[in-house]
């Protein structure tokens, strides 16, 4: 068994496909070394700015030998199909062997015995051909190369036990030599093994492991913003980032002037993060307020202790910021509410209209939400008007991440309550899973409106997620709404606000589709996501299933509920010896069904209960099942399950003294109906059969 170590090494690779082109090369590689019927033990995928890194631990030296036996056509077969077998098998005639079966006669069996190859074999013909077809997003050619790469390709190591796979690919051979950093050991370096390769590299100021150089940055940024007072503004992303722009982290505080602190933070954050992808700081001895310092991470160890890099950022953030300035001095002079009337001239989607055509919307719905959220009808309107009138503005041409946030900072300039301020801001909210959503009951009924009015109108205009493609993140907008219902448990007939919505829709066409069918399909998909949702919070999908089979997906809160006093219910020995009978039950009434071409339903004969197992279960059940319905009812969702508890003896005393099957045909059909009596009153919080165990 030997260590599999290859490095493609390239120029800068940009920082966002790094990883991603790292797994893909471990995988493909993976994917060939199975195909050839190897095992082998742990991949690992490494990737920087100018290489990507895969190491595959115990990879055998050979593959195995093989040994097959083929049956191919009796020997009275017709010549074509005869010489069709042996031009697949290798083989001749003489080579084949004869067997006679009694039913079948005698036919041609082909025994094949191949000698493994080495693996060394395997990965040259395979690494030239991943190496062509890498699935980069996008890819280029350089020189006369025909090969399309991310970035032009300077040299390959593919090392087995050491020892070098040659191959070749568009000029460039494989060995066992690579780089250490541009700058500072620019020189070629001899490796034979991974473990040299790492250590090596790291002589070179060339940190291998993406989570080393994050580190690296984690601890050199917080030990930088102690020493100086000040507090790190957490960005993980950011940290990913600029770990895959440098190959030897070294982290330097700049400044820039205290005048552009007059700014909204979120803009001089947005700045330096976008442009310069440089990390801010805060001040905790003035409240936690932005300081006028920042981080870099630079790629150079330099001579003067990285003053040259600090003065050439702090020139060009303060000219970054001179322009944030700009766009924020010019965004006042006009009054947001007076930026309304432009959204007619942005176009929000071909068949949806313009943004003001969807502001109007958003208006009218969060009127009609508004009461089911404890919000003030007017406020909610006035929020959902002027929620989407900073997209009209410098800053946020600028930087549209600022959406809705300098939407609140314009608001409150132009004297609106702060809440109504905050409720631009939260709109949008949540934009993904770890984002908070809106609480307060205005910014909670335009947030709805926001996501209620998207899925509506792209699933009336017929743009829906399909695979992996959800160019207007629907998906999202389906979870923010579910959040938000949940979060702030929320009581909404989801299935009205949808049907209306589509209904007035621009798209809706009356006369080629049904609006009622439109937000049933919508509302199914919403139900999807909630199962993802609740997966996710690692809630049993039998138990999901099983209450979704009744078919109320419309209150969500409800649903969640139900689910939970399910899962709780389950949890006991009540729970888990009643599901086993009801299941003991269904499968009786199912197989019995099936066999008699019919369902056995309505009340069982009381005349005809003869034992008294039969008669205690028929009570029982009537009882169990009138109890749990109102429970359900004044959605007590414990007291339904209660009830259903109360079934358990009776069952078990059923099913230990009666035969369901008599001989008797009248009695065998009045014990299938006291049966399904027994599925119907379980059916009244779930159906049993969807649920494991």
């Amino acid at each position: 068994m030997s260590e599999l170590f290859i490095e493609l090494f390239s120029e800068e690779i940009p920082a966002r496909l790094q990883q991603r082109g790292a797994r893909d090369l471990a995988r493909m590689v993976g994917e060939a070394l199975k195909e050839a019927g190897l095992r082998f033990g742990d991949a690992r995928a490494l990737s920087g700015p100018r290489r990507l890194i895969v190491v595959i631990e115990d990879v055998p030296q050979k593959t195995p030998d093989v040994s097959q036996e083929r049956r191919g056509p009796r020997i009275d077969a017709p010549e074509k199909a005869i010489q069709g077998f042996l031009r697949a098998t290798g083989l001749t005639l003489a080579e084949c062997d004869v067997v006679t079966d009694e039913k079948k006669g005698a036919y041609y069996v082909a025994r094949i015995e191949r000698p493994g190859r080495p693996t060394a074999d395997v990965l040259a013909e395979a690494l030239p051909e991943i190496i062509r077809k890498f699935p980069w997003p996008k890819s280029m050619r350089w020189g006369r190369h025909k090969l399309r790469w991310v970035r032009p390709l300077h040299s390959i190591i593919c090392l087995l036990g050491g020892e070098v796979v040659d191959f070749r690919i568009e000029g460039i051979g494989s060995g066992s030599m690579t780089r250490g950093h541009r700058f500072m050991a620019p020189g070629e370096i001899s490796v034979s093994s991974f473990a040299e390769y790492e250590d090596k590299l790291r002589e070179a100021f060339v940190i291998v492991d993406g989570d080393a150089r994050m580190s690296a940055i984690r601890q050199q940024a917080q030990k930088l913003a102690a020493a100086a007072g000040l507090e790190l503004v957490e960005d993980e992303r950011l940290v990913e980032e600029t770990a895959g722009l440098v190959e030897w982290p070294v982290v330097l505080m700049g400044e820039f002037d205290e005048s552009f602190l007059e700014v909204p933070p979120e803009v001089i954050i947005s700045t330096i993060r976008s442009h310069q992808k440089c990390f801010a700081l805060t001040n905790p001895k003035n409240g936690g307020a932005l300081a006028n310092r920042y981080l870099l991470v630079s790629n150079l160890q330099s001579a003067d202790g990285g003053k040259r890099i600090i003065a050439g950022n702090n020139r060009v953030i303060a000219a970054r910021l001179a322009d944030a300035r700009f766009f924020w001095e010019t965004d006042l002079a006009t009054p947001l509410d007076q930026r309304v009337a432009a959204l007619d001239a942005i176009t929000f989607h071909a068949r949806l209209g313009s943004q003001g055509d969807r502001v109007r919307r958003l208006e009218a719905l969060a009127r009609e939400l508004a009461p089911f959220v404890n919000a003030d009808e007017e406020e909610a309107a006035l929020a959902a008007r002027l929620a989407k009138a900073d997209l009209t503005t410098g800053m946020v041409g600028e930087f549209p991440e600022l959406q809705g946030v300098m939407g609140k900072y314009y608001a409150l300039k132009g004297c609106v309550p702060p809440f109504i301020a905050q409720a631009i801001a939260d709109h949008y909210k949540p934009q993904g899973p770890s984002d908070s959503v809106p609480s307060e009951p205005v910014a909670v009924a335009v947030a709805l409106a926001d996501k209620i009015d998207l899925l509506a109108n792209f699933w009336a205009a017929d743009e829906k997620p399909t695979g992996s493609r959800d160019p207007f993140a629907l998906r999202r907008a389906a979870l923010g709404v579910i959040r938000i219902i949940l979060e702030n448990e929320l009581r909404l007939p989801l299935s009205a606000f949808l049907e209306d919505r589509v209904r007035l829709s621009p798209a809706f066409d009356a006369g080629k589709a049904d609006a009622g069918d439109i937000a049933a399909d919508l509302l199914a998909f919403m139900a999807g996501r909630l199962k993802v949702h609740l997966r996710d919070q690692g809630v049993r999908h039998d138990l999901i299933d099983a209450v979704f089979a009744l078919g109320n997906q419309d209150d969500l809160l409800m649903v969640v509920r139900r689910v939970k006093a399910l899962e709780d219910f389950l949890a006991t020995e009540d729970g888990r010896n009643l599901l086993a009978g009801v299941k003991r039950a269904s499968n009786i009434l199912r197989i019995e069904e099936k066999r008699d071409k019919r369902a056995y339903g309505g009340d069982p004969d009381a005349r005809l209960l003869i034992t008294g197992a039969e008669k205690a279960l028929a009570t029982a059940v009537r009882q169990a099942r009138a109890n749990a319905k109102k429970a359900i009812a004044a959605e007590d969702f414990a007291a339904a399950m209660a009830a259903l508890a109360r079934l358990r003896a009776p069952v078990d005393d059923f099913f230990d003294k009666v035969i369901v099957n008599a001989e008797d045909p009248t009695l065998r059909e009045n014990r299938l109906k006291l049966l399904a009596r027994i599925r119907d009153a379980a059916a009244t919080v779930a159906d049993f059969s969807k649920i494991e165990g």
